[in-house]
């Protein structure tokens, strides 16, 4: 039997931050194994898995270089605007802005937290 890789966030909010990566994924999550478990699939395989932690076995944030990171291909000269509108609709979804966009060497990049405070990296090419 082969073996599957995930993805795993623990949250104190499991509904809306799957809400939030159902948004980013452009995919609604899917109830997981729990009414604190949910699940999408990960774009190139696997499974992004988010859930509360038991109040028994509480799991503190930390600050890490752990990071989650969303690719997008741009198909012509103007990766800025489709990162600027990539940006706007996740900071609706509740998303905050660590580091502004900026242009780099392999693409246009920007940092945001996650509703949670987890790292994610968009990044156009």
């Amino acid at each position: 039997m082969p073996t599957q890789a995930s993805v795993v966030l623990a949250a104190d909010d499991s509904r809306r931050l799957a809400a939030f990566y159902g948004t980013l994924l452009g995919c609604p999550p899917e109830p997981g194994f729990s009414a604190s478990h949910w699940r999408l699939p990960w774009p190139g395989g696997g499974r992004l898995e988010i859930y509360g932690p038991s109040r028994a076995r509480p799991l503190p944030r930390q600050i890490g270089r752990l990071s989650l990171c969303l690719q997008k291909d741009c198909a012509d000269e103007r990766p800025l605007e489709l990162l600027q509108g990539w940006i706007d609709s996740l900071l609706a979804a509740g998303a905050s802005l660590e580091q502004p966009p900026r242009v780099e060497p392999f693409g246009a990049e920007a940092w945001l937290l996650d509703p949670e405070g987890n790292r994610l990296l968009l990044l156009v090419r």
